[in-house]
């Protein structure tokens, strides 16, 4: 069984919040290098395509048994995804934090 994964906009925004963050950090210490900003991007594309195959191994939210969250390491933190498993084929993931930020944006 095979789910299919999408993204809200409110998701998207924030994968490319975080993308801007890492790479204007980066820029800063290192002048013209956005590698590690495209790392970053490729480490939450590569966990979110798990959910593919299992979003309910990933942690409960809450009460509700199909809302969860997935942790996706990188670097010394990483970042957490909220997603909710809608029906026997669907997961929609709808906020992407790292995992140091206070909450979901």
């Amino acid at each position: 069984m095979s789910f299919r994964v999408r993204l809200t906009a409110e998701a998207a925004a924030d994968l490319q919040r975080l993308f801007d963050f890492v790479l204007q950090r980066e820029l800063a210490r290192h002048a013209g290098n956005q590698e590690l900003a495209e790392r970053a991007l490729e480490a939450v594309k590569h966990g979110i395509a798990t959910l593919r195959l299992s979003p309910f191994s990933c942690r409960k939210v809450g009460t509700s048994p199909f809302l969860r969250e997935l942790i996706i390491p990188f670097g010394r933190s990483g970042y957490v995804a909220l997603f909710e498993i809608i029906d026997h084929d669907n997961v929609i993931v709808s906020a992407v934090r790292h995992q140091l930020d206070d909450d979901y944006h």
